[in-house]
């Protein structure tokens, strides 16, 4: 299931969340935010442990803001509570799997 998140309790549940969490940042009339949204729910369906929220961007432009989010649908890695890295990746479910495990595996980035 992907959870909604605002500005209001992003970080705090981020900090709380263990494993590994997928932010996306979407907007209701965003037609890759859907498909991206499509290829996330089937990932969760596969991973256990993983988290996905999702931001709606135009709600939320502090968020926006503060991480520089340009283009839509905007993936960020968490994991275990700290930022690790922004995830550029297709919206297929193995892709994402991948790209997620490589990042995963190399040291977390400075959060923005």
């Amino acid at each position: 299931m992907i959870e909604k998140l605002d500005q209001f309790e992003f970080h705090h549940v981020l900090d709380e969340t263990p494993g590994n969490c997928i932010v996306l940042f979407t907007a209701p009339r965003c037609g890759s935010c859907r498909a991206m949204k499509l290829a996330l729910g089937q990932v969760l369906a596969e991973e256990r442990g993983w988290h996905v929220f999702e931001v709606d961007a135009e709600r939320d432009l502090a968020l926006v803001r503060e991480f520089d989010v340009f283009h839509l649908p905007a993936l960020f890695l968490y994991r275990d509570g700290a930022f690790h890295a922004p995830l550029q990746v297709s919206p297929v479910p193995a892709d994402i799997i991948l790209a997620v495990n490589q990042l995963a595996s190399q040291e977390p980035a400075e959060a923005p």
